[in-house]
């Protein structure tokens, strides 16, 4: 018998096999690079997109309210209760009493501007952001007339109070405007400005709000009401000293005007509990409301008429602390800089983001003349 041979067919070799494992390792390892390249890469991507989403929406409700800076209100400004006992108007401060900016008094001897420059002043309680670059955090105040709640429908006439801190209001137009304390309507902390027929204009802070009646009492959270003022610059020396019945009497005792002002104030502030800083936007005596997180610095600079000069003092980071006049800012250059929400292996992106706002309705002067 003849016995059969066995297989003879060749099979891998073990060194054949350790070189065929190892090239494969290395394809796999290869792929798994690249498969991790790339969700970095789309992390990256998607921080880079979420942070620059959040300052976008930060910057286009700052440029919203700059650009609004100074309309409705006097050119040059208004001058707030001066002497006679009165104490500094305050700026960024709830009816509470606490105030979200460093320095909060309104500056040069009480004075309202349509832009109050917040050099060094932008970080509530002077916190520290750990995050933020060695560079100074500002805040800015601008004050504008609030054209769309119709306070200025209203005919403004003063009651017999002694001291002449309320005033009546009386529907100027058909059909009559809303009520003051309607929904969107004034409420207690707010700013009204009054245009006396006198050609006094003053403001005043609303501390008591009914359907045709605003008063303004005296010690007001913000200072703004101190009838005693030895100047013309309060509610009751827009009233002439004296006053009609309230409700309004007949026609013909139209003592002024009224519209709501807005003193917008953006600001940072450091959260407890280990939240992220986060923008502040603060109107008149109201509760501030937050505009974006993670905002890790806020910088303002100011182009400036220099009437001395008849030029343009480009990018002053301090006008008031070169004496130069709020009054004179044509325009305001905003930087800001976020830091991504999202963070990949602890690790977060910082972007800055800067733009320009006119300051169209401040002062004008034409430097081409």
């Amino acid at each position: 018998m003849k016995m059969q041979k066995q297989n003879a067919g060749q099979g891998f070799t073990l060194l054949e096999l350790m070189v065929s494992m190892a090239l494969g390792l290395i394809v796999m390892a290869a792929m798994a690079s690249l498969f991790k390249t790339g969700l970095n890469s789309t992390m990256l991507v998607t921080q880079r997109a979420e942070t620059q989403q959040n300052m976008r929406a930060a910057i286009d409700l700052m440029v919203k309210d700059i650009s609004m800076a100074g309309a409705g209100i006097p050119s040059g400004g208004i001058q707030l209760p001066l002497a006679g006992g009165a104490t500094a108007a305050k700026f960024g401060c709830d009816q509470g009493g606490t105030c979200y900016v460093p320095s909060y008094n309104y500056p040069t001897s009480n004075y309202m501007y349509g832009i109050i420059p917040g050099y060094l002043n932008g970080v509530q309680s002077s916190a520290t952001i750990a995050a933020a670059p060695g560079v100074p955090n500002d805040s800015i105040t601008v004050i504008y007339a609030d054209y769309n709640f119709p306070l200025w429908q209203n005919n403004v006439t003063f009651p017999l109070a002694p001291d002449g801190t309320s005033i009546c209001l009386t529907p100027s137009s058909t059909p009559a405007p809303p009520l003051p304390n309607s929904a969107g309507g004034i409420q207690q902390g707010d700013l009204i400005l009054i245009n006396g027929t006198n050609g006094i204009s003053v403001v005043g802070e609303a501390t008591n709000v009914s359907a045709t009646t605003i008063t303004f009492a005296n010690n007001d959270p913000l200072n703004f009401n101190y009838s005693g003022s030895t100047h013309t610059n309060n509610v009751y020396a827009a009233s002439g000293g004296g006053g009609y019945t309230c409700p309004p009497p007949v026609a013909g005792t139209t003592q002024g005007t009224a519209y709501r002002l807005y003193a917008v104030t953006y600001y940072l502030t450091v959260p407890s509990g280990g939240q992220t800083p986060r923008l502040m936007r603060q109107v008149n005596g109201l509760t501030p409301v937050p505009v974006a997180d993670n905002i890790i610095n806020l910088q303002f600079a100011y182009d400036v008429y220099n009437s001395t000069t008849a030029a343009l003092d480009a990018s002053q980071v301090n006008p008031l602390g070169v004496s130069e006049s709020p009054n004179l800012i044509q325009k305001v250059n905003i930087v800001v800089m976020g830091q991504s929400i999202l963070s990949n292996a602890k690790k977060s992106q910082n972007m800055y983001l800067a733009t320009s706002v006119s300051a169209r309705n401040m002062a004008f002067r034409n430097r081409y003349q």
